[in-house]
Formats: C-alpha cells, sequence, structure tokens
C-alpha cells in the first residue's frame, strides 16, 4: 500500500481533551489539522480555550460551528469574536448538529454559512459534512440538496474548503458515494473518516448513533465480529481497500480523518506503526 494517503491527515479531539493532545503531541506532525468538537455542554470558553491550545502546540485548529445547538446571532458572533483575537479563526468545520430542533435562528449549516459572519471574523477555510452511508435522521435526496448548496455557496463566497464524511467500516459505499459526489459536479477535497484504534464495543456504540452499517459481513471486511465484543481493533483493512481502489481521475482529492474518540495518543502511535511498516523499501546500491 501507498502510505500516501496518509499525507496530511487530521485528527478530531473534544474541549476537554486539550492533556490528551498534549501527550500525543510528539508524535503528531507539526502543522497538522485538528477538529475541535461543538458538544452540548461545552461552553464557549472550553471550545476557546481548545483551540488556543492547538495552535500553542504547533497545530491549525479547526473549531467546529454546530448550527442547531446556536442559541441566537449573538452567540455566533461571541464565538467567531473569541477565535479572531485568539488568531484561531481562519479555519472552521460547520455542521448542523444533533438537536431535533434548533436551539436558536439556524436550521443548518448552510444558513450559518449565509450569515455572512465567517468572512467578516477572518474565516477563509471552510469544512462541512458528507454522510456517505446516510444519515438515520435525514433522507438522502435531501442530505445531497444540502451538500451541493454548501459547495455552491462556498464557492460563491470564495472560501477554501473541504467535506469531512462520518467514520464507516467498509470502503465501498465511501468509493461509492465519492464518485458520486463528483458526478454532481462537487470538486471540494473530501477528508475520508476512519475510527481511529479503540474498544469494539464503542465503536459499535458511535455506529449505531450515526447510523453506520455494522452487519455481520461488515464486521468481518472490517476486522472484528459482532459475537465478540471484547479488544481493541484499528482501521487497518480499511484504509488498505481504500487505497487499493482510489483513483483520483475518479474520486478527486481525497485525505483521511481520523476520530479518535479520546485516544489522541493510540491513534497517532497507530498511524506512525502503520506507515512504517508499509513505507517503501530503500532503493539498493549498486556500488
Amino acid at each position: 500500500m501507498n502510505p500516501a494517503l496518509l499525507d496530511d491527515f487530521s485528527l478530531e479531539m473534544t474541549g476537554k481533551d486539550v492533556p490528551r493532545l498534549e501527550e500525543a503531541q510528539g508524535g503528531i506532525p507539526p502543522g497538522t489539522r485538528i477538529n475541535i468538537t461543538f458538544l452540548a455542554g461545552e461552553d464557549t470558553a472550553t471550545r476557546l480555550t481548545a483551540a488556543r491550545a492547538v495552535k500553542r502546540l504547533g497545530f491549525v485548529p479547526v473549531p467546529h460551528i454546530s448550527a442547531r445547538r446556536l442559541p441566537s446571532r449573538p452567540a455566533l458572533e461571541e464565538f467567531l469574536t473569541g477565535l479572531a483575537a485568539d488568531g484561531t479563526a481562519e479555519n472552521v468545520f460547520v455542521v448542523g448538529g444533533d438537536p431535533a430542533r434548533p436551539e436558536g435562528p439556524y436550521e443548518d449549516a448552510l444558513a450559518v454559512l449565509r450569515t455572512g459572519l465567517l468572512r467578516h471574523h477572518g474565516v477563509r477555510h471552510v469544512g462541512i459534512a458528507g454522510y456517505p452511508e446516510g444519515h438515520p435522521g435525514i433522507t438522502d435526496r435531501a442530505l445531497w440538496t444540502a451538500l451541493t448548496d454548501k459547495a455552491a455557496a462556498l464557492d460563491a463566497d470564495r472560501f477554501d474548503g473541504d467535506v469531512i464524511t462520518q467514520f464507516g467500516f467498509d470502503a465501498d459505499p465511501v468509493l461509492a458515494w465519492l464518485e458520486d459526489l463528483r458526478a454532481r459536479g462537487v470538486r471540494l477535497p473530501v477528508r475520508v473518516g476512519v475510527p481511529g484504534p479503540a474498544g469494539v464495543r464503542r465503536l459499535l456504540g458511535y455506529a449505531t448513533r450515526f447510523g453506520v452499517g455494522t452487519s455481520a459481513s461488515v464486521a468481518r471486511k472490517y476486522g472484528f465480529s459482532l459475537t465478540n465484543l471484547m479488544g481493541t481493533t484499528g482501521p487497518d483493512r480499511f484504509l488498505h481497500a481504500l487505497a487499493e481502489r482510489y483513483d483520483p481521475g475518479r474520486h478527486g482529492v481525497v485525505k483521511v480523518h481520523f476520530y479518535t474518540f479520546g485516544g489522541l495518543r493510540a491513534t497517532a502511535e497507530w498511524i506512525d506503526g502503520f506507515r512504517r511498516q508499509h513505507a517503501p523499501a530503500p532503493a539498493s546500491s549498486n556500488r
């Protein structure tokens, strides 16, 4: 396998994971993009502190903005103003979010993009969400409409951007989705979501929450069993399958985004080991 697939990978953390990031710092390449989630129960100060820490440690902070969790326009302005003051506003990821009903005026990510506030506060690069296996609460048709509308909005406002996908256990739907995405005219780079090494039971819990396929055949393909939930598994087989069938002409620019589930150090160590294992052999010398 060509380890170049892991060039410029990105990671995800929560606002409370700063100590874990500090522990993992030495194993993560400087300049790595690190997304900071926008969770319920975390306040603006926690999110701003995390973004500052990511920057201080030599990485690129990518704070999330969860549209449906924003209680008001002033709350969005407060967050963006804080990021701008700290020099951490250049990159953001805008997502609709989990609440069944919006907690404020923003129904979805597109509504946040249309406020004009991102550019005003110094945002230059915007990530948006993609769902290769669908979403349990949104129809496929609505997902595609939302994604193409957001991509068009980024283009119209001259933002750089990318699409970060939900994680999955099967490369087949991801590759099919990438072809469909390109056929619909979306040319943004895609960061394919990949679970970092984690306990099988924990992975299945997240998969159930996000509607990720976990049939027995998919589980075997990924490398775990639904009848034995003990132990830990990593994305080795998934990445091999993705790399073997990835075609830049059909799939466009593709990178990898790791969902770490709090295991930043374990994920960084896994990536390093995987890259070493699959590094090209040194050229022989005839001298």
